[in-house]
């Protein structure tokens, strides 16, 4: 199938391999007592046991693989290129495309400011996750399954599937840009559930910028998801991602949080901007749940069933024949703080604002060792904050910056008239300064 290997096409995992916490060690004699990982099946499953042998390898296939590099300090300086060259990788999203060929086009959605709207968990509700109660993976898909959908896409290029997810009782569904834009121009949306049963639906907005959409449909007993906290999340917190890889309903895979803050680019080829309109930028979630093709759209979870991320692209090897294969352990989601904002404000206006710092930054400079800024918009929130063209941004939010896709992507996770500390480079001297975030 287009986008990736079919089922089984890279064999099934191995003892020990990735998945939720508590898989043991080869060799190590079992799981812990009480482990809410693991389930006594495991022996007479032999996939389940992680101290069993391997029951069956899969071959291993001519030729070498492609090299994947060493990751890239962010504190490391003079190596450029983002995951591009860090990992000799290409980004895909993550969504099945059926006849469109593989590829689901972005396009550029209206930004303008407008009335609030709130969605569950409001500021200072969201449940403490320093605690990360652990749940059973079964338990896990018990509470979520029911508000996770199938997006069936039906186009005059083709037809195509991804994910999406119930976030009110109203009938809103949380989904990618790039799931819901091929419907965009004459296309048709229909929204399946767990349960068979399946309704029409129709495209609320969509930001290309952030690959986010919100649907709406009309279906009663609807069973919205709960919020996370995406700003508390920790590497190695449990993930499990929802939705429909290769077209395969239901499907619920396991991880941990592998990264966070990861700049992740997809679409778009400008050099230059405060990020090109048919890019999306995002300081992504990286978790080693397995995310395919179709998975675009569904929702990433924690420990506790709580929504951290929306899945959205993922790492793959290019194949000998060129084309991008399917899961290597390198998924990317959007954080669902960043999401559920966008969300939000095209549910109150139908569409959304985009954070911005007002200055065009170098995509293409590989020698800075930061995001150099090309120039500053006059009177602007770099402007405000006494930047200037030549300058470049070395840590934004206390957060190292490597290139200029770090910073448009750390810009854009941010509200705006959020107050955040940038560091910057002018000539010989270093200086650091707050910049008040505007808007567009």
């Amino acid at each position: 199938m287009p986008g990736g290997g079919g089922p089984g096409s890279g064999g099934p995992p191995g003892p020990g391999g990735a998945g939720g916490p508590g898989g043991g060690v080869p060799g190590a004699g079992g799981p812990p007592a009480g482990s809410p990982f693991w389930s006594q099946a495991g022996a007479r499953d032999p996939w389940r046991d992680p101290s069993a042998a391997p029951a069956w390898l899969a071959p291993t296939p001519p030729g070498t693989p492609p090299p994947v590099g060493p990751p890239m300090r962010a504190d490391e300086p003079g190596r450029r290129g983002g995951l591009g060259s860090m990992l000799l990788v290409s980004i895909v999203v993550a969504v099945v495309a059926g006849l469109l060929g593989g590829a689901l086009g972005y396009v550029v959605a209206a930004r303008t400011a407008g009335d609030t709207f709130s969605l569950g968990n409001s500021s200072g509700s969201t449940p403490e996750l320093a605690e990360r109660p652990p749940t059973s993976l079964a338990g896990i898909a018990k509470i979520v399954q029911p508000s996770v959908v199938t997006v069936v896409i039906r186009s005059a290029s083709g037809n195509g599937n991804g994910s999406g997810f119930v976030i009110d009782d109203k009938g809103y569904v949380l989904t990618n840009n790039h799931v819901a834009a091929p419907a965009a121009a004459g296309g048709t949306l229909r929204v399946v559930f767990s349960d068979g049963s399946s309704v029409a639906a129709s495209i609320v907005g969509r930001d290309a910028g952030s690959d986010v959409a919100v649907l709406k449909i009309s279906k009663d007993d609807l069973k919205p998801v709960k919020f996370g906290d995406s700003d508390k999340i920790a590497i190695g917190d449990p993930t499990v991602a929802f939705g429909s890889p290769l077209g395969l309903a239901d499907t619920v895979t396991s991880g941990i949080v592998s990264a966070v803050d990861r700049p992740v680019r997809t679409g778009g080829e400008s050099g230059q901007s405060q990020g090109n309109e048919d890019s999306a930028f995002m300081a992504a979630i990286q978790t080693d749940a397995a995310i395919n093709p179709g998975n675009s759209g569904g929702p990433l979870v924690d420990g506790a069933g709580r929504v951290i991320g929306v899945n959205s692209a993922i790492a793959a090897l290019p194949s000998q024949s060129g084309s991008s294969g399917g899961n290597i352990g390198i998924g990317f989601a959007i954080p669902i703080n960043q999401a559920k904002r966008v969300a939000e404000q095209i549910i109150a206006t139908g569409s959304a604002r985009t954070t911005v710092i007002g200055a065009e930054v170098d995509l293409n400079d590989e020698n800075s060792a930061g995001a150099p800024m090309s120039t500053v918009v006059a009177g602007g929130p770099a402007d405000k904050a006494g930047l200037k063209a030549g300058d470049v941004v070395t840590r934004f939010a206390d957060r190292p910056i490597e290139d200029g896709v770090a910073l448009i992507a750390l810009v854009r996770k941010q509200a705006p008239g959020t107050k955040v500390g940038v560091t910057y480079r002018r000539g010989g001297k270093t200086t650091t300064t707050t910049v008040t975030l505007g808007q567009r």
